[in-house]
């Protein structure tokens, strides 16, 4: 080789290590891209620090069978699109990242699922394959850094985003179902999915994460999903709140930003993200970043508006463009330079607002969810005597009956502010609620100290959707005490005041009351949250509330049950007779219902029933509405 070769060569290689820095190298968090048409390009080092696989990493990509339904698993980890090489391309050089794409999706699972197509195919043989392929995937990547554990399961209409169970329409109504499979039974497999009061819980994405969690303790997990910006974002949102809440150790939520081109400006770009972030309170990925437009001037405006919000704020962990190449990406136009290598206007836009920003860019990381309970060995809440509470016509809760704590996150039968158990009663003492004897004319248990913010609860059956009269046996030495009560953490009440029953006595007990319209028949769990605080619970009772044609069956049965004639005289005193306006019912504080009042009004039944000859005992006593089921509580002095 002459020296004159040899120079020019040197001054290549030169330019080629200086090219070789990406754009955001040095910078707080990665700037990074996919594959293109299955290959890493010899220059994605020039621009990006970050790599996923488009689609070499899915599972259908990598996993058959050797031998039919019965045969051995095979996985072809760079079959014809680079997952293997990706991860390896990302290994090479310190700075660079590699994302896992994806372990759970409705689209590009093996055929061998497919309940068309393999007819044979079982929930149980669904769930052996899921399993053997997270631990081929933990076995091949075991230090995995970003994760999409879950793809885009969103429950809209009348589908999930993507086919697990039916073909689905997919983002911008491109979609990789493959209508002939028939859809899968990997959402039973996972454990399924409940819906309660008519919201999905995602159960299975709960489960995956878990199992993902497992295998990569170390690891960021993702749930992924589009049309998160504009048409499903509330629909995301509670997706993500609600496993989180079920226990599922996500820590970021990927929004893929396919639809990002909609917006008009960048402040509705970076409201609606904010609006998002602030809801579901952990990191935000932009995980497939493109803007689809013909026009070069357009399509770099649109990225000008939005990459510098992305880049410079902090709760955003990481941003990934979907393709670079035109004509090489999945959707039309979305490419920023020209097969040829060319910038089109928003790469050069890129290079140069890194080149000069790069130090604003700010990250506030992300905290990965740990834990020490090995999810194979969770253990579900469960009810206090073996069997959830039956709630029909007229049932009582012990307050002290709360369920057994399970094991796991999210397994959790209460909470309370203090660890350590300050009661006086010697029960569930290896359990932090306060347990007292209830006081000298209270023959129960009670729960105290309650914090605000406590909670206890109780797996209940409804038999019937109401509505229900509630009444809670509450004591408290304060006049600025309440709770709230929950279903599947839907409140069915607002807040419930408990009165000052005794002057610093906790001692003295006092029935209040309540209504709740409707709920779901069923198994739920009902919680009790102290909202301020520092009360006694003793009970809180249930009684569906009948319509008035039962009633007045009820009052002709105790009349004729009745040889002392006590009720019947009461009911004899005490109605007013015809044109009136609203019927009370009159509740004893044991909850006996002891007749009713016809009156104009609440204040004109209560002074009715303060002045009746038929009662003849002092104590408070309770009109309900029988058109609202508002209880009035009423202090009669005999």
């Amino acid at each position: 080789m002459n020296f004159s070769k040899a120079l020019a060569l040197f001054a290549m290689a030169g330019l080629v290590s200086v090219a070789n820095a990406a754009l955001a190298d040095g910078g707080v968090k990665f700037l990074g891209n996919i594959t293109t048409g299955g290959q890493v390009r010899g220059d994605m080092g020039d621009y990006w620090n970050q790599i996923t696989a488009e689609n070499g990493c899915k599972w259908g990509s990598i996993h058959s069978l050797s031998n039919g339904n019965s045969g051995t698993s095979k996985f072809a980890w760079d079959n014809y699109d680079k997952c293997e090489g990706a991860y390896k391309w990302a290994k090479e050089k310190p700075g660079r990242h590699f994302k896992f794409h994806a372990l759970v999706w409705g689209s590009q699972y093996p055929q061998f699922l497919c309940k068309k197509k393999n007819p044979s195919i079982t929930v149980e043989k669904t769930k052996q394959y899921i399993t053997e392929w997270f631990d081929a995937v933990a076995a091949k990547f075991p230090d995995l850094e970003y994760i999409d554990v879950v793809n885009e399961a969103i429950w809209s209409g009348n589908n999930y985003h993507s086919g697990y169970q039916l073909p689905a329409g997919g983002a911008e109504g491109v979609s990789t179902d493959d209508a002939s499979c028939g859809g899968s039974y990997i959402i039973e497999a996972l454990g399924g999915d409940r819906v309660v009061n008519g919201k999905h819980q995602y159960d299975f994405i709960t489960t995956a994460f878990k199992m993902a969690r497992e295998r990569w303790p170390k690891a960021v997990l993702i749930y992924n999903d589009y049309n998160t910006l504009h048409w499903q974002k509330n629909e995301g949102i509670e997706l993500v709140q609600t496993i989180i809440k079920n226990g599922a150790p996500v820590d970021a939520y990927g929004q893929q930003a396919h639809d990002a081109g909609d917006f008009p400006d960048a402040s509705s770009f970076a409201k609606v993200l904010t609006e998002v972030h602030d809801a579901v309170k952990i990191p935000l990925y932009i995980t497939e970043y493109d803007i689809g437009e013909a026009d070069d001037q357009r399509q770099k405006n649109i990225i000008a508006n939005q990459i510098p919000f992305l880049w410079e704020t902090p709760w955003i962990a990481g941003i990934t463009i979907w393709g670079y190449i035109n004509g090489s990406t999945w959707r039309k136009n979305t490419g920023i330079m020209n097969s040829d290598g060319t910038d089109r206007a928003a790469m050069t836009w890129l290079r140069q607002y890194f080149k000069d920003n790069l130090n604003k860019g700010q990250c506030d990381g992300v905290t990965v969810s740990t834990s020490e309970i090995n999810y194979s060995d969770e253990k579900k809440q469960e009810p206090y005597n073996g069997t959830a509470i039956v709630i029909d016509i007229n049932d009582t809760i012990q307050a002290e009956h709360y369920d057994k704590p399970g094991i796991g996150f999210g397994n959790d039968s209460y909470s309370d502010g203090s660890d350590d158990n300050k009661g006086d009663a010697n029960f569930r003492m290896d359990e932090a609620v306060d347990i007292y004897v209830g006081g000298p004319d209270m023959k129960g248990l009670v729960i105290g100290y309650t914090e605000p913010g406590d909670w206890v609860e109780y797996t209940v059956v409804f038999k019937r959707k109401g509505p229900y009269t509630i009444k809670a046996g509450v004591s408290s030495a304060n006049d600025s005490s309440s709770f709230r009560l929950y279903v599947d953490d839907v409140p069915i009440t607002d807040e419930m005041f408990v009165p000052k029953t005794g002057e610093d006595s906790w001692d003295t007990y006092q029935e209040i009351g309540g209504k709740v319209d409707s709920v779901s028949t069923g198994m739920h769990i009902l919680k009790v949250e102290s909202v301020r605080g520092w009360f006694n619970l003793d009970y809180i009772v249930f009684e569906n509330i009948a319509p008035p044609e039962v009633i007045a069956k009820e009052d002709s049965i105790a009349k004729a049950n009745d040889p002392n004639g006590t009720k019947q005289a009461l009911f004899k005193t005490i109605r007013l007779g015809h044109n009136v306006d609203a019927e009370y019912d009159i509740i004893s504080i044991r909850g006996e219902r002891l007749g009713h009042i016809s009156a104009r009004s609440a204040q004109t039944a209560v002074e009715t029933l303060k002045n009746s000859p038929a009662i003849k005992t002092s104590g408070i006593y309770y009109l309900r509405s029988r058109a609202t089921g508002e209880m009035h509580g009423v202090r009669v002095i005999k």
